[in-house]
């Protein structure tokens, strides 16, 4: 079973990664993969509360295979024994121009249990992985907008409203220019 999406984000690749990598805040904004905590460095445990079936977040503690800060995040489940199953799970974030960037989500389960799980649950997992994928895309993008409105208010350009900048006869009238 090979579940696979790709989109296009309207932020820097950074700020994807950022959401991406901050496990902490993952009840905040994903649907799916509602807790996490890990270190993230390769042969650690991933540990996650995963929401699979509908009012219910399971334990899912995985291995990290891989990962190169910034560019891809690699973990899964190793093969289990006889080749039951195993997992291999990735995110990879690639700059696609001036506040753009492209986020790949990549989810195969191997060996003869595959199609079990595949027949009982392939349907939510495809709409788990989907519903996160677009969740790490509006968290992104509003994490990307909030920050141009901290820099570049929308009227930066218009002075700012107060005593100092009113007209000199309102100012100087004694009931502050009201009739």
């Amino acid at each position: 079973m090979l579940i696979t999406q790709t989109l296009v984000v309207a932020a820097p690749a950074a700020t994807v990664w950022r959401v991406l990598t901050d496990l902490d805040r993952y009840p905040e904004w994903n649907p799916f993969v509602v807790a996490c905590r890990s270190t993230l460095e390769p042969g650690a445990p991933i540990a996650m509360r995963v929401r699979v079936l509908p009012f219910v977040a399971q334990p899912q503690r995985e291995t990290i295979f891989e990962h190169a800060p910034g560019r891809r995040l690699r973990y899964g489940i190793p093969p289990l024994p006889l080749g039951a199953l195993a997992s291999d799970r990735s995110h990879v974030v690639e700059p696609v121009g001036d506040a753009r960037s492209r986020y790949v989500s990549r989810f195969e389960l191997c060996g003869w249990l595959a199609p079990v799980v595949a027949a009982f649950l392939g349907g939510r997992l495809e709409r788990g992985f989907a519903a996160m994928s677009a969740a790490i895309k509006a968290r992104a993008e509003a994490l990307h907008a909030d920050a141009a409105r901290i820099h570049h208010p929308p009227d930066a350009s218009l002075p700012p409203v107060g005593p100092s900048n009113l007209p000199t006869a309102i100012r100087r009238a004694p009931n502050g220019g009201r009739r």
